[in-house]
């Protein structure tokens, strides 16, 4: 008869089982399933959260891979001095290939909980988590009641896009959560499920804090459940590295229970790193009251608040400003019949986000990739009237020093009556027509600013600048942003670091000239 293995055991046979996975099977099939494998110490970081108590704990692991959360929850449980007298384990997975190591793996946890005297009921579901969690919801437990019957998820859902027409967007539809990636879907409908003061805790990336498509989801998350912890890592290549997976991610724990006043913030560089900062925030910082969109704020020490609160005290929003933030409008794959390379008589400038650097529009771009123009009759919808605009790129590099980088168009330097303005660009706009010019310098230099930089990291946990995001920042006023752009000019960037020093301040900006400015004043 074999011995019943011990947790370390345990970690080496779920270690083993995801190399020879990782090893068997290509990045195609990964990719298509949005299969990211959690390695030992993020698991085990995970199960550390939880504060389970009472004698039966009963939980559930959806997308369960090989079961190295379950396996990391099991070895945590059964360690603690006094263990639940009965663990019910619950795998779901959608992968035919990986049920073989997933049965090994609960059959495992189920001989460590023997050898600590803990009854242990496990069974492996093959089956689609997110049609069959909203079907037990359906009819008659859809607000709950029997439905929520687990005191534990713990969970690294599937990372892809969730099609338009999707089963799995029709069946979140029912739910009224529409997300528009399977990981908000997965823990959607896990929170669903929880027991009264049950919890779960998920690793995702970090992209749901912010943004209007996560938005219905932050709601629901936040009507059901009380925020406890959040864990961020640094760096946006270590969580899943052996995946070579390029995203911010965040552990989170949440319960079936009220909001408290304070949640726990914790950050390491990586998986392996120390823990460099972990305190209680009060709640109300991480979700600020009145605040529509309900990002989640994860703001790092004293000196982040105060940024936090110098972004806050700000007067105005955009609308109260008459200003708009859009996103360009030429898909250049649905308009390719009107690119040109080259500009030509009668044709109309093209900007990408290649042409923006330095803080101004370079164009034409000779030696680029990208189209320069659009031609004469292209659609009058995909244009806007010459003037002055800002322009932010919708995605910045990971090599960019900051998230938000703003580039002022400026109609002296590019010639044309009309302007098209590529889909990967956000264009800050008066009505959809020109800005006062030392309104949008001054504004290009705010947005550059390293106050607002340090702000937008705190909620945006991605390389994604929505304009949502932008809309949802405090201003300075006009005769603010105007006085702003007087004093920064056609300077660089990042001379506005200084100069908003006594804007934040509540102090008269020091005057400078931009060129033709004043005459539009």
């Amino acid at each position: 008869m074999l011995a019943c293995p011990t947790a370390p055991d345990l970690f080496d046979l779920v270690e083993s089982a995801r190399h020879r996975h990782r090893a068997a099977v290509d990045g195609d099939h990964q990719a298509a399933l949005g299969q990211f494998f959690t390695p030992p110490a993020t698991a085990l970081r995970m199960a550390a959260m939880f504060r389970l108590c009472g004698p039966v704990v009963r939980v559930l692991d959806p997308g369960a891979g090989v079961g190295a959360l379950t396996a990391a929850l099991v070895a945590t449980l059964a360690a603690r001095d006094v263990p639940p007298a009965r663990i019910e384990l619950t795998a779901v997975e959608t992968d035919p290939v990986l049920l073989p190591e997933l049965h090994a793996t609960l059959r495992a946890c189920a001989d460590v909980c023997a050898e600590r005297g803990i009854a242990c009921a496990w069974r492996v579901a093959y089956e689609d988590f997110v049609a069959q969690g909203v079907a037990s919801l359906d009819g008659s437990l859809f607000a709950g009641g029997a439905a929520a019957q687990y005191d534990a998820v713990i969970t690294n859902p599937p990372y892809r896009k969730v099609g338009a027409r999707s089963a799995e967007r029709r069946a979140l539809d029912r739910l009224g959560v529409p997300v528009t990636n399977l990981y908000a879907a997965f823990v959607a409908v896990a929170v669903r499920l929880l027991a009264p003061g049950g919890e779960l805790v998920a690793i995702t990336p970090r992209s749901w804090c912010n943004g209007t498509y996560f938005r219905a989801f932050r709601e629901a998350l936040l009507e059901r459940v009380s925020l406890e912890q959040f864990h961020v890592y640094g760096s946006r290549t270590a969580a899943f590295a052996d995946d070579a997976v390029l995203t911010e991610n965040v552990i989170y724990h949440v319960a079936r229970r009220p909001q408290g006043p304070t949640v726990h913030v914790s950050e390491s560089e990586g998986p392996l790193a120390p823990t460099t900062r972990a305190e209680a925030v009060p709640f109300e910082r991480v979700v600020r009251p009145g605040d529509a969109q309900r990002f989640i704020h994860l703001s790092a020490g004293d000196a982040e608040r105060n940024v936090a609160d110098q972004i806050a005290s700000l007067p105005a929003t955009l609308a109260a400003l008459g200003l708009r933030v859009s996103t360009g409008r030429v898909v250049d794959f649905r308009a390719r019949a009107w690119l040109r390379a080259r500009p030509t008589p009668g044709a109309h400038p093209l900007v990408y986000p290649a042409h923006c650097g330095r803080g101004h529009v370079r164009w034409p771009n000779d030696g680029g990739k990208k189209a320069n123009a659009l031609a004469g009759d292209a659609p009058a919808d995909l244009l806007v009237p010459s003037g002055y605009y800002v322009l932010t790129r919708r995605f910045s590099s990971k090599e960019e020093r900051r998230r938000v980088v703003a580039t002022v168009f400026d109609p002296r330097h590019v010639p044309g009556e009309k302007v098209g303005f590529e889909n990967h660009l956000n264009y800050f706009h008066a009505a959809g027509r020109s800005l006062d010019p030392a309104v949008a310098y001054g504004l290009a230099a705010y947005l550059n600013s390293e106050p607002v930089d340090r702000y937008f990291r705190q909620f945006s946990g991605h390389t994604q600048v929505n304009a949502t995001d932008l809309r949802a920042l405090r201003y300075p006023t006009l005769a603010s942003l105007r006085a702003l752009g007087h004093a920064a000019g056609e300077g660089a960037p990042g001379d506005a670091d200084r100069l908003l020093g006594a804007v934040f301040a509540g102090a008269d900006v020091p005057g400078g000239g931009v060129h033709g400015a004043d005459a539009a004043a």
